[in-house]
C-alpha cells in the first residue's frame, strides 16, 4: 500500500484535475471520519467493517502525505512527510488493521436493552498471561448498525475466573458493574462499578 502510494507520487501531476480533487476529498473525508469515530468511541457492530474502514483511513492519510510532499519547498515537505508517516508503525494503529484478517466470530452478548458485551480473550503468546477484556457498548435503537463504547474492564486469570465475569448495566444510575468470581480457595472475587461514559 505504501509502495503504491509512493509510485503514485511520481504520476500525481499527470492525473486530470477532477481525479486529483476526488482523490483528495475522499482521503480527507475518510481520515476525518475515522478520527471522529476513534475519539468518540463510536463504530459499527461489524468489527470487520470497522477494520476495513481503518484501512481506508490509512490509505487516505498516506495519499494526503503524498500530496503534501509535492508542495514547495519539496526538500522540506518530503522530510516532514516521512516524519508524519513514522507513527503509522505504532501498534495502536497496526493492531486494529489486523482485525480484517480475523476469521473468528467475536464473542458478542446482549446484556440489557440496547447494550452489548464484547469479550476479547488475551493473546497468550504476547506475554504468557491469559485473561479477558470486557467492552460494554451501547447500540442505539434508531441505528442498530452502530455501537458506542461506554465502558471496559480487563481481568487476568491470575486474579479471578475472567471468563465467568458477570456484567450488568444500571441505566437509572448510569453505571456498569463487573463481577469476576474468585479463584477456588485462593483469591476473593473482584467487583467494580464504573460510570457509563
Amino acid at each position: 500500500m505504501t509502495i503504491a502510494a509512493s509510485i503514485l507520487r511520481f504520476f500525481w501531476f499527470r492525473m486530470p484535475l477532477w481525479a486529483e480533487r476526488i482523490l483528495l476529498a475522499t482521503a480527507v473525508s475518510a481520515t476525518l471520519v475515522r478520527l471522529f469515530f476513534f475519539v468518540s468511541h463510536w463504530g459499527t457492530v461489524s468489527l470487520r467493517f470497522n477494520a476495513a474502514f481503518c484501512w481506508v483511513a490509512v490509505i487516505g492519510y498516506e495519499l494526503m502525505l503524498v500530496r503534501f510532499s509535492l508542495m514547495r519547498p519539496r526538500w522540506l515537505t518530503c522530510i516532514c512527510a516521512v516524519i508524519l508517516f513514522l507513527p503509522m508503525f505504532a501498534s495502536a494503529l497496526l493492531v486494529p488493521l489486523t482485525a480484517i484478517f480475523d476469521t473468528e466470530q467475536p464473542d458478542l452478548k446482549q446484556i440489557g436493552k440496547n447494550y452489548l458485551l464484547l469479550v476479547n480473550p488475551w493473546d497468550e503468546q504476547l506475554d504468557g498471561h491469559t485473561g479477558h477484556d470486557l467492552i460494554v457498548m451501547y447500540q442505539p435503537s434508531w441505528a442498530p448498525f452502530l455501537q458506542h463504547g461506554v465502558q471496559r474492564a480487563s481481568f487476568s486469570d491470575d486474579q479471578c475466573r475472567s471468563q465467568e465475569t458477570q456484567v450488568t448495566v444500571d441505566r437509572a444510575k448510569k453505571q456498569v458493574s463487573f463481577h469476576c468470581p474468585g479463584l477456588h480457595g485462593e483469591r476473593d472475587a473482584i467487583a467494580m462499578t464504573l460510570p457509563i461514559k
